[in-house]
């Protein structure tokens, strides 16, 4: 399974991105796909998951302002990131995994794209 993440960049604070990520090589095998973030110095911490049916989740930090969905025909992730913050800046991941993932690291992730949100 590949993934291939774009959508990163400038952005000032208040503003909106949106990301996207494409998997391809897993098929209908592709159940849960998400969306992590590290910014400089700090560990990886996860954003968002959204299951191929069913209710998405999210961090409490991004609740409210970020958006994730998913077109399944296409195995294809967004996450629609609005009214960002300067501590939203990151390297955003995303990441798929198989029916049977319930937490912690996905098995499948792409490269990282950087958000920048100036102040």
């Amino acid at each position: 399974v590949q993934l291939q993440a774009s959508g990163g960049g400038l952005v000032q604070s208040g503003g909106s991105l949106r990301l996207s990520c494409a998997a391809s090589g897993g098929g209908l095998s592709i159940y849960f796909m998400g969306w992590y973030r590290q910014a400089a110095g700090m560990q990886r911490e996860w954003v968002a998951t959204i299951p191929r049916f069913g209710t998405p989740t999210y961090a409490d930090s991004v609740k409210g302002r970020f958006t994730v969905s998913r077109d399944n025909a296409k195995n294809t992730v967004y996450l629609q990131m609005n009214s960002l913050k300067p501590e939203d800046a990151a390297v955003y991941y995303c990441a798929a995994d198989r029916l049977g993932w319930s937490t912690g690291d996905m098995s499948y992730w792409g490269k990282g794209t950087l958000v920048t949100v100036s102040s």
